[in-house]
C-alpha cells in the first residue's frame, strides 16, 4: 500500500487531518485498531470553541452540528448565594456550541465512508518505521489477519496516550509534564431536559459541579469526587441529591430524569515535546492532555491538525519545510496556554477542604463575576484564542 500521509488513529483530530488533507488533494490513510461501532460510541467532550466550529463547516461537516448543535452565548459560575452570568459576545463578540465528540465522531466517519481517503477499522500490531528518512512506513495487520506495509511521505500520529506514536517520538528525545489532580468527576447522561439555558459551573463547599446538556432533552452533569470513589458506590438518587445540594440557588431546582450513562474520570495534565520526530508528526492526546474544567481537549486537537494540514500541504505540495520545521513550537504554545486555562478554572472551582484554599477560591469567583477585565480573560480563552498567534 501507499499513501502521502499514514494517519494513525481514527479519532476526531485523525479523521480531521484526513478530511482537510483530502479536501487539499493530498491523498492518506486512516488505520484504527478499534471497531467503527466501538469508535462512535466513545462519550467525551461536548463543547466546541468557536475556532473548532467554523473548521468543520468550512469543511463541509457543520450540517448537523448547526441543526442539531446548541449555540451558547456564555456560562454560569455559582457559588453559595450568587449565580453570575458571564455574556461570551459582550465580552469577546464569540460564542460556543454545544455538540458531542461523538456526533462530531459519526459525522467524520460518514464523511470518510462516502467517498473519501480509506478508513481501516479493527487493524492490530501497529509499527511505525524510518521516521527519520523521507519514506516512513507503518506495520500493520488489517481485520482479516493479514500482514500489511503502509508506504508513506509523513506520518500522523493521533493514537492518543496509549499509542504507538508518542514512544516512537520519545525514544530520540525530549521530556514529559504531567500533573495528577486529587479529584475526578463523576459524570452522568439523563433524560432530562436540562434545567438551564447555559452550562453552570458551581464552586460548593462539598465539592464542584458542572450542569451541562447534549440536547433539548438529554442532561449532561458533573460532580468532583474522590479518584478513590467506586461507581458502584453511587445509586441514581445518590447522584441527584449530591447535584441538588451543589446546585442549589433560590427559586430554581435540577431537573431529573432516568440515568443512561454513568462514569468516573480521572483528571490530569500531560503534556510531551517535541511533537515531531523526523516525518512522524503528533496531534491530539497522543501530545497532551487537560482536564475537562476548560473544555479544552477536543478543541486542542483541532487546533493541531488545522495547524498539521496546513504544514504538509506546504511540505507536500510546494517541498517547503518551513511549516513542519515550526509546527511543535507554534502547537505547543497553544497546549501550553489551554493548559494553564484547564489549571486555572481546575484550581479555582475544585475544593480541597482546606478553609484557606476556599476563601481564595471564593475570591477568584468574585473578581471574575464582578471585573469585565477577569471575565474577559475567562471569555477569551473559554471560546478558543488564535489557532496559530
Amino acid at each position: 500500500m501507499r499513501t502521502q500521509v499514514g494517519i494513525i488513529g481514527a479519532g476526531p483530530a485523525g479523521l480531521l487531518l484526513s478530511r482537510l488533507l483530502h479536501l487539499q488533494g493530498i491523498d492518506s490513510v486512516v488505520l484504527e485498531n478499534r471497531s467503527r461501532e466501538y469508535v462512535e460510541a466513545r462519550i467525551r467532550a461536548g463543547i466546541l470553541e468557536q475556532h473548532t466550529v467554523d473548521t468543520l463547516t468550512d469543511a463541509g461537516l457543520g450540517d448537523r452540528l448547526h441543526r442539531e448543535g446548541l449555540e451558547h452565548h456564555g456560562v454560569y459560575l455559582q457559588y453559595p448565594g450568587t449565580r453570575h452570568e458571564l455574556d461570551f459576545p459582550a465580552l469577546c463578540d464569540r460564542t460556543v456550541w454545544v455538540y458531542g465528540q461523538t456526533e462530531v465522531t459519526k459525522d467524520l466517519i460518514a464523511a470518510q465512508l462516502d467517498g473519501g481517503p480509506p478508513l481501516l477499522f479493527e487493524v492490530s500490531d501497529v509499527q511505525v518505521e524510518d521516521v527519520d528518512g523521507e519514506s516512513p512506513r507503518i506495520r500493520f495487520t488489517d481485520a482479516d489477519g493479514a500482514a500489511q506495509v503502509l508506504e508513506c511521505d509523513v506520518v500522523a500520529g493521533t493514537d492518543g496516550f496509549h499509542g504507538v506514536s508518542r514512544p516512537v517520538v520519545q525514544q530520540a528525545g525530549g521530556r514529559v509534564w504531567e500533573r495528577t489532580y486529587p479529584y475526578a468527576w463523576l459524570g452522568i447522561l439523563a433524560d432530562a431536559a436540562p434545567a438551564t439555558d447555559e452550562l453552570i459551573y458551581a464552586w460548593h463547599p462539598e465539592g464542584f459541579g458542572l450542569y451541562s446538556m447534549r440536547s433539548p432533552t438529554v442532561s449532561r452533569l458533573y460532580l468532583q469526587v474522590d479518584p478513590s470513589e467506586k461507581i458502584e458506590d453511587w445509586s441514581d438518587d445518590r447522584i441527584w441529591d449530591a447535584l441538588d445540594t451543589r446546585f442549589a440557588h433560590e427559586g430554581w431546582s435540577v431537573n431529573r430524569g432516568p440515568v443512561t450513562e454513568k462514569s468516573i474520570l480521572p483528571m490530569r495534565s500531560f503534556v510531551s515535546a517535541p511533537m515531531r520526530r523526523g516525518r512522524l508528526f503528533l496531534a491530539g492526546d497522543a501530545a497532551h492532555i487537560v482536564p475537562p474544567t476548560g473544555a479544552k481537549g477536543l478543541n486542542l486537537a483541532v487546533a493541531d491538525v488545522t495547524l498539521l494540514a496546513t504544514a504538509l500541504v506546504r511540505l507536500l505540495q510546494e517541498k517547503e519545510t518551513d511549516l513542519v520545521d515550526s509546527y511543535s513550537d507554534r502547537a505547543l504554545a497553544r497546549v501550553w496556554r489551554c493548559t494553564h486555562f484547564s489549571w486555572w478554572m481546575t484550581s479555582m472551582l475544585h475544593t480541597s477542604g482546606d478553609d484557606f484554599d476556599a476563601e481564595l477560591q471564593l475570591s477568584q469567583l468574585r473578581r471574575v463575576c464582578s471585573s469585565e477585565a477577569a471575565a474577559r480573560e475567562l471569555a477569551e480563552n473559554y471560546t478558543g484564542l488564535p489557532i496559530d498567534g
